[in-house]
């Protein structure tokens, strides 16, 4: 199969499993056939799926991930010791592991084509992610904790894990609990990545989008954060801070260089 025959496969499978999309008809255009892929990835609930759905899917998401470059750690200059700032999209970066800005329920937006990373991220490891979430959540059987983190496999994205966090939803006036609950998801990422035998991480800036953290303390919390971290543990871990928008990307270049 070439890509254009496994995104159209693709598309028909994941119509033929919802009745009420069955009467879709796919585009000829392949960007439009994209954009409905990518929006009943992110509709479709957690469940059970068949080998050669996977297999294809895995074929498809690789190639797209290939098709867009993939960058690796090595690539990257420090911009101090131990500490990187890379601007790019994370599902394309080469680590141990990269953090998600997740929500609450853990199991990736489900709003079609949302640019949120938790979409983004959702959407080129595969279906699997969501599984994988979905059974986490359910032993657990509450919501995510803010502050918190889960690791769960990458599955078709080039980092080896995925860590997930929960970021505090600022809503008006921002709070010294917001702040410590920001700083607990940075250090509950790095210490769960260590855990795990990961030698480098990267972080989005998370709470920054929809939840509404402002940009320029999130980046000043992150930053003290990480710097902490490694100094009080010893910690050799290689960390990435990255950012997409122009704005974060000045604000952490600021910060970073410049010790306490």
């Amino acid at each position: 199969m070439n890509q254009t025959e496994r995104r159209q496969y693709l598309i028909r499978a994941l119509l033929d499993e919802q009745p009420q999309y069955r009467r879709i008809t796919i585009p000829s255009d392949e960007a439009e056939q994209r954009q409905l892929l990518r929006g009943l990835f992110n509709v479709r609930m957690p469940g059970r799926i068949g080998d050669e759905f996977l297999r294809i899917q895995d074929e498809y998401l690789q190639e797209v991930t290939r098709q867009k470059g993939v960058t690796g750690l090595k690539e990257l200059t420090p911009i101090e010791p131990g500490i990187y700032l890379w601007q790019g999209d994370i599902t394309t970066l080469a680590c141990d592991a990269i953090v998600n800005a997740a929500n609450a329920g853990m199991t990736g937006c489900y709003q079609p084509c949302h640019n949120c990373i938790d979409n983004c991220i959702h959407t080129y490891a595969g279906v699997q992610l969501r599984n994988v979430c979905a059974e986490i959540m359910e032993k657990q059987g509450y919501e995510e904790p803010t502050g918190r983190a889960k690791i769960t496999p990458a599955f078709n994205l080039p980092s080896r894990y995925v860590i997930h966090t929960v970021g505090p939803i600022v809503q008006g006036r921002l709070t010294k609990r917001h702040e410590e609950q920001l700083a607990s998801c940075y250090r509950s990422c790095l210490q769960l990545a260590e855990e795990n035998g990961c030698i480098s991480i990267a972080f989005c800036c998370i709470s920054t989008g929809v939840f509404g953290f402002p940009q320029d303390r999130a980046a000043k919390i992150a930053v003290e954060t990480v710097r902490t971290y490694r100094a009080t543990n010893h910690s050799s871990i290689e960390v990435i801070f990255n950012v997409f928008q122009n704005r974060d990307h000045e604000l952490y270049r600021d910060l970073l260089g410049q010790h306490r």
